[in-house]
């Protein structure tokens, strides 16, 4: 047992100062290319055994949790946009994560907007992305999915081709709802993509009527075919006035929708105005998002009260922000921008801090 935890000790140590040292020289790559490039590496070193030198160490602190009829093995899980195509599924679930949200994926393969589209400012701990749902398409992903070898628990995300008018959008989703129940845990419905034009429109007056009413309709249908329920989820954005998230929260309510994922990336570029990217068009997430986004998360709470599941994601940089989030009302965490900048030893902070709170 000795002999163990001093490897076990090791491998924690060495294997943080190699991401480190990875980090570093991933980060003289473009954003893009060191994305693409990371994620090869960790599969892989799955593919060889090997990933547990990075894993985090979550036994000790893990702590099951239920949440929307689901069991999460912890309270932290990876947010969408990281594998939208779910090639990488094993490697990530391998590193620690309670759970893994894939995609955005679309019905139909496309390729995203025109690059340079990721921007990393590394000096603020935050990325900028415009990709646009790049991936290839959402029966590429279930797929991949269906044969991954490690079994947990997987959200899978959903959005709308980039050519398809607003005024169809609901049946991009109904596809996506379709293809996605059988293999599913639960389902997040992206319509707070700041990267695909008019998107964000979905979030409030009719056109969210119509897309709640149309999929709790087929949700219906859904769960007598295949004799399970399969929850939903919104993701929203953390730049609606305080009126419009009441109106929109009152919707998801209205609808039996069972869970809020907030947020998502901002346009605010507030705290980021002196960096050379601070006018490149997209998404801003990392530690620049974070106040904003637990101020959203709190607001959602207030309105929902323990009516409907909510995932805190956007700027979880450190087990504090996580502890902040929580405070706010989260159920369940999620990181990504975090998970770059400080690698997988970060959930393992997270739940080893909070493990000794509920110990105190």
């Amino acid at each position: 047992m000795i002999c163990r935890n001093i490897v076990n000790c090791f491998i924690k140590i060495s294997g943080k100062r190699v991401y480190k040292l990875i980090r570093a020289l991933l980060f003289k790559l473009p954003a893009e290319k060191s994305h693409e490039f990371a994620l090869a590496a960790m599969s892989l070193l799955e593919r060889f055994g090997i990933i547990r030198l990075f894993a985090a160490r979550t036994e000790s602190y893990a702590k099951s949790k239920t949440v929307m009829g689901i069991e999460f093995p912890h309270i932290v899980g990876l947010a969408a946009g990281l594998d939208k195509n779910a090639d990488h599924a094993d490697a990530l679930q391998a590193l620690g994560f309670a759970w893994l949200e894939l995609g955005t994926v679309t019905p139909r393969p496309q390729p995203g907007n025109p690059k340079p589209r990721m921007f990393r400012l590394a000096p603020e701990k935050a990325i900028i992305n415009r990709l646009g749902f790049n991936n290839k398409g959402i029966d590429y992903a279930l797929t991949k999915i269906a044969n991954r070898h490690r079994k947990g628990v997987i959200g899978i995300n959903i959005g709308k081709n980039f050519d398809t008018e607003l005024s169809n959008a609901n049946e991009d989703y109904l596809i996506g709802l379709r293809k996605s129940y059988a293999l599913a845990d639960y389902i997040t419905i992206n319509i707070s993509s700041p990267n695909t034009p008019g998107l964000r429109s979905l979030q409030y007056g009719e056109e969210l009527d119509s897309l709640l009413g149309a999929l709790t309709d087929e949700r219906r249908v859904l769960d007598n075919l295949h004799g399970r329920y399969v929850p939903i989820a919104v993701k929203l954005a953390p730049d609606m006035s305080e009126e419009e998230l009441a109106i929109c929260c009152g919707k998801l309510l209205a609808y039996g929708i069972d869970g809020v994922i907030a947020t998502n990336t901002t346009f605010d570029r507030d705290k980021v105005s002196s960096s050379p990217y601070a006018n490149e068009g997209g998404g801003l997430s990392g530690a620049p998002l974070t106040s904003k986004a637990c101020f959203t998360l709190r607001q959602i709470k207030r309105i929902v009260g323990d009516q409907m599941a909510i995932i805190g994601v956007g700027g979880i940089m450190s087990a504090q922000d996580a502890r902040q989030r929580l405070e706010a009302g989260a159920d369940l965490l999620q990181i990504y921008s975090g998970f770059i900048y400080e690698g997988p030893a970060l959930i393992e902070e997270i739940l080893r801090a909070e493990s000794a709170r509920m110990h105190d």
